[in-house]
Formats: C-alpha cells, structure tokens, sequence
C-alpha cells in the first residue's frame, strides 16, 4: 500500500455527488452534508489507498464525521439549553404550497423513520441506496458478504414498521 497514490481528480470526479447524496441523507442540511464531503476529500489527499479502496474509505470518514458532529451538536444544544431555558427562540415557519408541505411532511417521516433505526441498519440502506456492491457494504459495516442480503432486507422491514403510514401518503392521498 505504501508508494500508492490517489488519483485525486479520478476520485473527486466519480465519487463526490454519491458521497454527498449519502451524507444529505443522513444529516438532512444541504450545508452540512457539503462540509463533510469536503473534510472527507480533505482526508483523502493525505491517504496513500489504491484506487480500488477509495470510495469504501470516503463513505466511512464521512460517517465518522457526521458522527462526530452529531455528537457535538447534542452537546452544544445541551449546554445552550440550560443557558437559555427561559429563551423563546421558535420562529414562526414561512407558509409553503400544498405539495412542499406534504413533501417536507414525507421526508420528515423517513428521517425520523431512519433516526429510530440503528445505526448499521442506517448505513446498510443508505449505502444500498447509493449503489455499493455487497462485498463492499459487507467490508465497510465488518460483516461476511453472504449476510449483507438478509440483513439489507431486514432492515428494509425495520425501516417500513418504524415508517408512520399516515405521514407518508401516496399521489392520491391515500397512505401505504
């Protein structure tokens, strides 16, 4: 592995919009999920992967980073909490047509769908979701690749039972 250099414009090129589709998906800020590609990008410059390796080892720093930041958001929010109890700091929401509301509605309930799931649950449909083979799913989450099958489709199910149907409706504004 050592000697091995990046091809960085290659990497960048191919892997930057699924990488930041993923971390989107996960973290539901446009703004965030970009810094965190970023950082990853950042990271990479300094790692010496053959190319077979890069895509695998972009997706895992970007996990860890969203993590991280996770972590301290609710830290923060937790000491602003207690300094600013008393704070009234709710904004009234600005008014959106009909089909924004419900989509926003509906992207809410996947999000909190997918925030109730566990984590290697999480990373399994996002990153099904984003087109990874099973072998690399399998290498990225620890596990044997004849298994990522059967833990993809159990956690597809997790992911409908924790999924409200009422919030997620169809066209004809029925729910599923």
């Amino acid at each position: 592995m050592e000697g091995s250099t990046v091809d960085f414009e290659a990497a960048y090129n191919s892997h930057w919009t699924p990488l930041l589709r993923y971390v989107n998906r996960m973290v539901g800020d446009a703004d965030l999920a970009d810094d965190v590609v970023q950082e990853a990008f950042i990271r990479l410059l300094e790692q010496p992967l053959p190319d077979e390796e890069v895509r695998r080892w972009l997706f895992t720093v970007a996990t860890n980073l969203v993590r991280d930041d996770a972590r301290m958001s609710a830290r923060r929010r937790r000491l602003l909490s207690q300094r600013y109890r008393q704070a009234d700091l709710a904004h009234d929401p600005v008014e959106l047509p009909d089909q924004s509301v419900l989509r926003a509605e509906r992207v809410a309930a996947v999000r909190a769908a997918l925030a109730e799931m566990p984590e290697r649950d999480r990373r399994l449909l996002l990153m099904r979701e984003e087109g990874f083979r099973y072998a690399e799913i399998a290498e990225a989450i620890e596990v044997a690749p004849g298994s990522v099958g059967t833990l993809l489709a159990r956690a597809l199910r997790r992911f409908t039972e924790a999924l409200d149907p009422r919030t997620v409706e169809d066209e004809t504004g029925r729910g599923r």
